[in-house]
């Protein structure tokens, strides 16, 4: 009882210590140490799950698809792929956020991660999208919001983790991503709309097909991208971490010798940049897996399954799902939500009925929502890293896209074939 209630008053001071501003890593470093203490688990637990916790081989995708990213935007790849979404919708009122969110829609085609997708596609677009008449904090969401799909759209580091643990096909759950994906930057491009038209934000300019061909022309290295992606993942010739690794060498080369954007000296610079971002997510994904750990021997597992065992109608085993999900992502990084939910949640939901492949896109549309959900947020971190726009200056804005994602999810939940369609195809 005393252990409890010591844990209960550590979580409240690191919770007042977030609301003051801490940093998240710092946050969750200090309740893990305090709770290790009070339940007499040795401290150096804690540096070897540090070190452990990174040592995922599939995790060496993230540093090299964030550098993609990177080569990307300077190598003006980027830049020609948000301009084509953006031709595409220059004639809508909130065209420019909503080109956003399509442009991240797209990169998260090639880079499999969301943090990845935020920061490449806002550092390009909020500037652009606050010259058209934007609120900076708005656009800075706009960016946030648009990388929730880059753990959805496949390829997809994540689903990878999942289809491993679970033992499911990393080719049917890339293909079960695809459809919920798209529907989740619908579903954000029309709270964009909603929210610029009632503002006034965005400046509206007339289609035109020619200008739109052309920049169409001009994005084909990101759409070569893309293809040299999907067509070496799904053709087996190699593994997402090797496909991260040949994007690096095939927009680097493009950059240096075809766009001519990128210099021999200013690749010190990109990498370096690439690192400070690589840099910022790693603690966190290594001390979200400590604090996965401790959550595990304090026993909130097997709360969990009992909690569920007595459950046997659908619709409430699901709702009880995402219920959990949801909650887990506002505190943890998906892969560690992934970890120690996925193993208890999936089997309670195949035994209420719920098909294997489906409940994945759930649980990670879910996990994904959670990028955007304080006081986690990690796409409202990499946002305001790159913005210099404080966190808690964010959250008002995202509100909107966090009701369309909620709307999106719940639809995915309850129609199967949104996800089972294109697989049983």
């Amino acid at each position: 009882m005393a252990d409890s209630i010591w844990i209960s008053l550590i979580t409240a001071g690191v919770t007042a210590f977030f609301l003051l501003g801490v940093p998240i890593f710092l946050v969750i470093g200090l309740w893990v140490v305090g709770v290790s203490l009070v339940i007499d688990f040795t401290l150096a637990n804690v540096g070897v799950t540090l070190f452990q916790g990174l040592s995922f081989f599939g995790l060496l995708a993230l540093p090299l698809f964030i550098l993609t990213g990177d080569l990307i935007n300077a190598a003006g790849i980027a830049k020609r792929l948000s301009d084509f979404s953006y031709s595409t919708l220059s004639w809508i009122r909130g065209g420019m956020g909503m080109s956003t969110l399509g442009a991240c829609g797209l990169f998260a085609a090639i880079s499999g991660s969301n943090a990845g997708t935020t920061a490449t596609i806002g550092s390009i677009m909020q500037p652009e999208m606050v010259k058209n008449g934007y609120d900076e904090r708005f656009a800075a969401a706009t960016a946030a919001s648009g990388g929730t799909v880059g753990i959805i759209i496949p390829p997809s580091i994540i689903f990878i983790v999942y289809g491993f643990m679970m033992n499911l096909s990393i080719s049917d759950l890339f293909i079960a991503g695809m459809l919920p994906g798209a529907m989740m930057v619908i579903a954000m491009m029309v709270a964009c709309y909603l929210v610029a038209r009632k503002n006034g934000w965005g400046q509206v300019q007339p289609f035109k097909m020619g200008v739109s061909a052309t920049l169409a022309r001009k994005a084909y290295l990101g759409f070569a991208t893309i293809g040299v992606v999907i067509y070496g993942i799904y053709s087996g010739k190699f593994s997402p971490t090797e496909a991260a690794a040949i994007t690096v060498g095939f927009t680097m080369i493009a950059g240096l010798l075809i766009t001519r954007e990128i210099s021999l000296k200013k690749l010190p610079t990109i990498m370096l940049r690439s690192g400070q971002i690589a840099g910022m997510l790693a603690p966190l994904i290594a001390i979200s897996v400590v604090m996965q750990q401790l959550l595990s021997v304090l026993g909130a597992g097997q709360a969990l399954s009992e909690l569920l065992s007595g459950i046997d109608n659908y619709y409430l085993t699901l709702g009880t799902c995402m219920l959990i999900i949801l909650l887990a992502g506002m505190i943890l990084e998906s892969l560690p939500v992934t970890i120690i939910l996925a193993p208890i949640l999936a089997p309670i939901a195949q035994q209420a009925g719920v098909d294997p492949i489906h409940f994945s896109v759930i649980f990670l549309v879910g996990a994904a929502i959670g990028f955007v959900t304080p006081p986690f947020g990690l796409n409202l971190y990499v946002a305001s890293s790159i913005t210099g726009i404080s966190y808690v200056r964010l959250v008002k804005y995202v509100i909107p896209y966090f009701i369309a994602l909620m709307a999106c999810w719940l639809a995915i939940c309850l129609i199967p074939s949104l996800s089972l369609f294109l697989v049983n195809l």
